[in-house]
């Protein structure tokens, strides 16, 4: 347990997140609070709102935390702010913010942590069980009515909009100066990032309402609901002002990019590229050469598109260990995960030849070019397909394979089928690792149109034939390289994501 807790403190640090906590005369539960969230983080932020109980003697004794602290209470918007610059001025990226009353478990902490992951520029929100708790009818009176106004703002819907449990993506709210100090600034939070298109994210999370004589509530109930009702009636102003010409200029630029990528896709492949190969390739008898430039055709036209023109709305990158030498014939492995993963690697050298789905060796835009780029349907099976393999790598071209078999949807490495493990050891050559990043949250599985993003490629060192043989048969083989892949691939995440 205690080296799981320790790998997570490591990945919280690695991605840049840490925790906040806003406190105001919590003096009876701060302690427990800090201390259980130091077992799950440990950069920890404090910010004391001014308290008088007693809170700020506590917090100047504790060990392993950032305090923040100022003499007047402000309210809890103001202590966020606060918070927030602190953590962006030390360079974290990410921030998990709880309350100090001990409502929340810093145990749920990983979940956030998985669901930052998952969705790296999202909000996630803590979705509180609240079946069988014993709230009062104005605690849930005041959680439907958030929620009703932020649907009716957004035009989105979220069953728990008033939890303070929540993970925030820093570096993309920059409108903090625009919020109010009290405790709907949450509220706002969610309002202005659902109109700024962050996605918003719910994870189940546990929670514990003390009895009533032990609770320690700062909420007036009068004056705060009519601030409240204030606040909604203007931030419904600005709903149609502001928030909804915003999502539809989000929306068609969204549409715009995507339509512009396909017009420019099917131009050149219809237009252009599949035209001039075919004339090419007809006009004359097929010989090595002819097959050579077919290749050198694919491998110039991705280089103008990822290196000229681009994807709108995209940066790609690249890193190719020095130990690679792409003359030499190997089996090129690569992690799947949309259809832009292709071309990412045509970028480096045109001496490939991927191994595809049927659809993709019959599409009727690119078909005749993929075959006449000599790559290969799967769907005949690896063992028929050898004698070819084997002819191609003589030739002096690589193979490459995607284990997974398929994209994923989560971006998650899959599970490594021993195919590729088989082609490399029946040939006797090096397998030549390649991880992509970014092409699944540019065009996810399933999804029509293109998000803005990063997309990077590495090329990693090779696995020289001998040492392959070493690690047993292709089954272990494969179980190994997917094991580099996963912490490879967090790598790199990690490193992008913390930034973006």
């Amino acid at each position: 347990m205690m080296q799981n807790t320790t790998a997570q403190k490591e990945c919280l640090r690695a991605r840049g997140i840490c925790v906040i906590i806003p406190v105001y005369n919590n003096a009876g539960t701060i302690r427990r609070v800090i201390e259980e969230t130091l077992v799950q983080c440990s950069d920890v932020i404090v910010v004391n709102d001014g308290s008088t109980d007693g809170t700020a003697q506590i917090l100047r004794q504790m060990e392993g935390i950032c305090l923040v602290e100022y003499g007047r209470n402000r309210g809890k918007g103001h202590a966020l702010k606060v918070g927030f610059r602190k953590a962006l001025d030390m360079g974290f990226s990410f921030a998990i913010t709880l309350d100090a009353d001990a409502q929340h478990f810093p145990s749920d902490i990983p979940r956030f942590l998985e669901a930052n992951r998952k969705h790296p520029s999202a909000l996630i929100v803590g979705e509180r069980s609240l079946e069988g708790v014993k709230r009062s009818k104005g605690s849930s009176f005041a959680n439907k009515f958030s929620n009703f106004w932020f649907c009716l703002q957004t035009g989105k819907r979220l069953r728990d909009t008033q939890t303070g449990f929540r993970l925030y993506p820093l570096r993309r709210i920059p409108w903090l100066s625009f919020l109010t100090s009290q405790y709907e600034a949450e509220l706002e939070l969610l309002v202005f990032s659902s109109w700024h298109g962050i996605e918003i994210h719910a994870v189940p999370i546990k929670v514990y309402y003390p009895p009533t004589e032990e609770r320690v509530s700062h909420f007036r109930p009068f004056r705060d609901f009519m601030r409240i009702s204030l606040l909604n009636v203007v931030l419904c102003f600005l709903a149609v002002v502001y928030g909804l010409p915003l999502r539809i200029c989000r929306g068609a630029l969204r549409l715009l990019r995507t339509g512009l990528s396909l017009l420019f896709f099917l131009f050149f492949m219809c237009m252009v590229i599949t035209p001039f190969v075919w004339i090419y390739v007809k006009t004359a008898r097929a010989s090595e050469r002819r097959t050579y430039n077919v290749h050198r055709v694919i491998y110039y036209v991705s280089r103008f598109i990822m290196f000229c023109t681009g994807i709108p709305g995209t940066d790609f990158m690249y890193k190719v260990s020095p130990k690679v030498d792409f003359s030499r014939p190997c089996v090129i492995v690569c992690n799947h995960q949309s259809h832009l993963d292709l071309i990412c690697q045509l970028v480096f050298t045109p001496r490939i030849v991927f191994l595809t789905n049927d659809w993709v060796w019959k599409n009727p835009f690119y078909g005749f070019l993929i075959r006449s780029a000599e790559y290969l349907p799967v769907r005949d099976g690896i063992e028929r397909l050898m004698p070819q393999l084997s002819e191609l790598v003589k030739r002096g071209y690589s193979i490459a394979v995607y284990p997974e078999g398929t994209r994923s949807e989560t971006c998650e490495i899959g599970r490594f089928h021993k195919g590729a493990f088989y082609i490399a050891q029946e040939l006797g050559i090096d397998i030549l690792p390649m991880v992509v990043y970014g092409t699944g949250r540019v065009l996810p599985k399933k999804a029509h149109l293109l998000n803005k993003g990063v997309l990077y490629t590495e090329v990693a060192a090779p696995l020289p034939y001998d040492e392959l043989l070493r690690m047993g048969n292709n089954g272990k083989q494969a179980s190994a390289l997917r094991k580099w892949y996963i912490n490879r691939y967090e790598e790199i995440s990690n490193r992008i994501e913390r930034y973006a």
